[in-house]
């Protein structure tokens, strides 16, 4: 009897890699990351899928593996695979939930920092040979109303994150009754988040409620001087409205590792704005982070196949 195929698609920590590999239950393609092109030759043999954000299973995607059982997303969101045809197909759909939780958190304060500090066009300056100190006169995070919008693991995980700074921290999150947190307050509404927040970072999940709601209404309602984060995804802020936002100074500045289109179009306009700091999904791109991700894959993807066990599953 044939070992089920295992290709893992988008990369993985080597040693995490390597012990899956040397299971004598699994036959694991020999390469742990793989361009577009090479994982569709090997669709047709695949029984399992390891992937990240990179690779999309879609309808056309996921009929070229027949013999395709199980999909896991080395990461939390799922938004990149087509779950309703998935479940149509009888393939099952993992995530890895929590696995890097703590680095989204991380990154999202590390954008906020950037974007205060203006220590990226610092950097840039610098190198160019330039000593412009007097142009990138910042500003603190201390004391600072800070608006979470999401309070789920990494959105209450960014809230223990800032207390160094004393904060006033402000969240929405309709599932979440109340903060375990003291220091934390709910508020009713978005537009109340978006309207007394000097800072801003989004935490919540991408679904119909949440694509494309901050939008120039909600963007209008923000200080003049206040900034925006997004570490979550992409689609959930309308990007020309951010692009006039930042423009027309209606907002000061924003710092974003997620967008509507990855990789990010080489003709987005927000590439021309000074005052956006841009970063290609890093949120989860720590070595910590890609090994627990990995870990816990790894582990999911053995249990499926050698024990009949499904962990972690994602529904439509």
């Amino acid at each position: 009897m044939s070992k089920p195929f295992i290709v893992v698609c988008d990369g993985m920590d080597k040693s995490v890699f390597e012990e899956l590999k040397n299971n004598d239950n699994l036959e694991v393609h020999p390469s742990p990351k793989l361009t577009q092109e090479e994982i569709r030759e090997l669709l047709p043999k695949a029984n399992g899928l390891v992937i990240r954000s990179a690779t999309k299973p879609n309808k056309e995607f996921i009929d070229q593996a027949p013999n395709l059982k199980y999909i896991i997303r080395a990461g939390e969101g799922t938004d990149n695979i087509d779950k309703a045809y998935c479940q149509e197909k009888g393939i099952k759909v993992s995530n890895t939930p929590g696995a890097n939780n703590n680095s989204a958190a991380e990154h999202a304060l590390a954008l906020m920092m950037t974007v205060l500090r203006k220590t990226a066009t610092a950097n840039a300056s610098m190198k160019e040979g330039k000593w412009e100190k007097s142009q990138f006169t910042g500003n603190e995070l201390w004391k600072k109303t800070v608006g979470i919008m999401g309070f789920g693991r990494i959105g209450q995980i960014l809230c223990k994150r800032l207390q160094g700074f004393e904060p006033n921290v402000l969240f929405f999150d309709p599932g979440v009754k109340e903060s375990e947190f003291s220091y934390a307050k709910k508020v009713d509404t978005l537009e109340e988040l978006f309207t007394k927040s000097d800072i801003v970072s989004i935490h919540t999940p991408l679904l119909d409620a949440t694509k494309g709601v901050v939008n120039s209404e909600l963007l209008g309602k923000m200080k003049s001087d206040a900034i925006l984060v997004n570490a979550a995804r992409g689609k959930i802020v309308n990007e020309d409205d951010l692009y006039s936002a930042l423009k027309e100074g209606k907002i000061k500045a924003a710092g974003f590792d997620v967008f509507a289109n990855e990789p990010l179009e080489s003709e987005s306009k927000l590439k021309e704005l000074d005052n956006i700091v841009l970063t290609p999904h890093l949120g989860g791109s720590t070595e910590e982070a890609q090994f627990r991700v990995g870990e816990m894959a790894a582990n999911q993807m053995i249990e499926f196949f050698t024990n009949d066990n499904l962990l972690n599953e994602v529904k439509a």
